[in-house]
C-alpha cells in the first residue's frame, strides 16, 4: 500500500505575497484575480517524491520556463511537458538529487528544495520573474498510522513550522492592587490582600489555557521546608480562601494564558525572619480542553458556602470539600521530586513548571502599626508644644524691646520756679 504522509512546504518568494491568496485581491480600485489552484503541490509517497509546479507559479501571468526549475542540490530536471501544459511536474526518488535524510525520535525526515532560477531570453539582459527557493520536506513517522492524502502548502515561513518546537515559559508575579502592573515593592503589613498573576509565554504554540495547581507558603525558598502554608491544592482548589481570609482566583480570566488569584497576607507563628515565599506548580492544557477535576480554578464564597469554578461547570468544583480529586492518594504537599502525572513533556515541550515569588516582606504586625502611629501622634503634639514655648518666649523679648524704646522716647519735664 503505497504511503502517503505529512509534507511541509515554506516558499520564500522575492515578488510579493500575492502567491499566498487564491482568492480575489483588490487594491486602488483595480483588480486582479490570481489563480484558483495552488501553485505548488507536494505528494510524499512510500519511495518517491513527486512536485507538481503551476507555469503561473507567481500569480501574475508571467508563466515560468520549465528549463528554468531544477529540483534538489544535484538539479534535477522536470518530466518533459507540452507548451500547452499548465504545469510542470517532477518525479524523483527520496533518495535521489541530492536529497538529505534525517532520523528523529519519532519520524524520518527528507529535505530538498525547488529552485527556480530564470535565465535572461535571447540576448536580452533583463528578467521578467524572480529567483526563488523553495524548502520542501517529508515526514514519514516511525510509528502509527499515516495519512494516503497530499497535503497543500501552508506557506507560512520557515522558521515558524512545526519543526522549531519551544519550550514554554512560566512565570508568577506580585501585582498592584489594580492589576495594571507588576508591584514595585514586596513589602506587606498584616491584613494586605496580595495580587498574584501567574502566566505562560507560548510563543508560536498552539493556543493553551494555564492553572495553578498548587501552591504552598513557607518561610524560605525551599517549599519542604516547615512550617508550610498550602494556599492551592486538589489541582486547582484555593484552600486559603476556607480558613479567615477572602483569598480567590478572578474571573474572568485576562485570557486562557494568564490567571489571577488573591492571598490574604500572613505570617508565620513564632517565626522572626518576617517574610514569606509562596511556590505554585503551574500547568497548561489545550484552550479548547473543556475543564475538569484535573484541570480546574476554584474559589470558595463564604456567603454561599460553596465552590465555584472559573470557568467550567460547578459540579468540578465539588471534588474540593472532599479533599480529593482525580487522584487518590496524592499528597497534599509539593514534595522535591518530579510530578511526572503533572508534568509530562509531549515532543520536549515543557507543559509544567514550579515557580517561586518571594520574599514577601512584613514591615509589622497589626498591633505594631496601632503604636508607631500612637508614637507617631506623641512626637507631633511634643513639636508642637515645643514650638508654642518658643514663640511666647520670643514674643515677651519683643514686647521688652518695645518697651523700652517707648520709654526712651518720652520728653523730660524740668521744674519751673518763679522769682520774687
Amino acid at each position: 500500500m503505497v504511503l502517503r504522509y505529512g509534507l511541509f512546504i515554506c516558499l520564500l518568494l522575492w515578488g510579493g505575497t500575492e502567491l499566498c491568496y487564491p482568492q480575489p485581491l483588490w487594491q486602488g480600485g483595480a483588480h486582479r484575480f490570481l489563480p484558483s489552484k495552488p501553485p505548488l503541490v507536494v505528494e510524499c509517497l512510500e519511495a518517491q517524491l513527486v512536485v507538481t509546479v503551476s507555469k503561473d507559479l507567481f500569480g501574475t501571468g508571467k508563466l515560468i520556463r520549465p528549463t528554468d526549475l531544477t529540483l534538489g542540490p544535484e538539479g534535477c530536471e522536470p518530466l518533459a511537458s507540452m507548451d500547452t501544459d499548465d504545469v510542470v511536474t517532477f518525479e524523483v526518488g527520496l533518495h535521489e538529487c541530492g536529497n538529505t535524510v534525517q532520523v528523529t525520535e519519532d519520524a524520518l525526515v527528507y529535505s530538498t528544495f525547488l529552485l527556480h532560477n530564470p535565465r535572461p531570453v535571447g540576448n536580452l539582459s533583463i528578467l521578467r520573474t524572480n529567483f526563488a527557493e523553495v524548502p520542501i520536506k517529508c515526514l514519514f513517522p516511525r510509528q502509527g498510522n499515516v495519512s494516503s492524502q497530499a497535503i497543500l502548502p501552508t506557506w507560512v515561513p520557515f522558521r515558524t513550522t512545526v519543526f522549531s518546537e519551544e519550550k514554554l515559559v512560566f512565570s508568577l508575579h506580585l501585582m498592584e492592587e489594580n492589576w495594571s502592573a507588576k508591584k514595585r515593592s514586596p513589602t506587606f503589613q498584616l491584613g494586605d490582600i496580595a495580587h498574584l498573576q501567574a502566566e505562560v509565554h507560548t510563543g508560536s504554540h498552539v493556543p493553551l489555557r494555564l492553572f495553578v495547581d498548587h501552591c504552598v507558603a513557607t518561610p524560605t525558598p525551599d517549599r519542604n521546608t516547615s512550617p508550610y502554608h498550602t494556599i492551592v491544592d486538589f489541582h486547582g482548589c484555593l484552600v486559603d480562601g476556607l480558613y479567615d481570609a477572602s483569598s480567590a482566583f478572578k474571573a474572568p480570566r485576562p485570557g486562557p494564558e494568564t490567571l489571577q488569584f488573591t492571598v490574604d497576607m500572613f505570617q508565620f507563628v513564632n517565626d522572626s525572619r518576617n517574610m514569606v515565599y509562596i511556590t505554585c506548580h503551574l500547568k497548561v492544557t489545550l484552550a479548547d480542553q473543556v475543564p475538569d477535576q484535573l484541570n480546574k480554578a476554584c474559589s470558595f464564597s463564604k456567603s454561599s458556602n460553596s465552590w465555584s469554578p472559573v470557568e467550567g461547570t460547578a459540579d468540578i468544583c465539588q471534588c474540593c470539600n472532599k479533599g480529593s480529586c482525580g487522584i487518590p492518594g496524592r499528597s497534599r504537599r509539593l514534595v522535591g521530586q518530579s510530578h511526572k502525572s503533572a508534568s509530562r513533556s509531549r515532543r520536549h515541550v515543557t507543559e509544567a513548571a514550579d515557580v517561586t515569588v518571594g520574599p514577601l516582606i512584613f514591615l509589622g504586625k497589626a498591633s505594631d502599626r496601632g503604636v508607631e502611629e500612637s508614637t507617631s501622634l506623641t512626637s507631633v503634639m511634643l513639636g508642637l508644644g515645643l514650638a508654642m514655648v518658643v514663640s511666647l518666649t520670643l514674643a515677651t523679648i519683643v514686647l521688652g524691646l518695645a518697651r523700652r524704646r517707648q520709654a526712651a522716647s518720652r520728653p523730660v519735664m524740668y521744674p519751673v520756679y518763679a522769682s520774687q
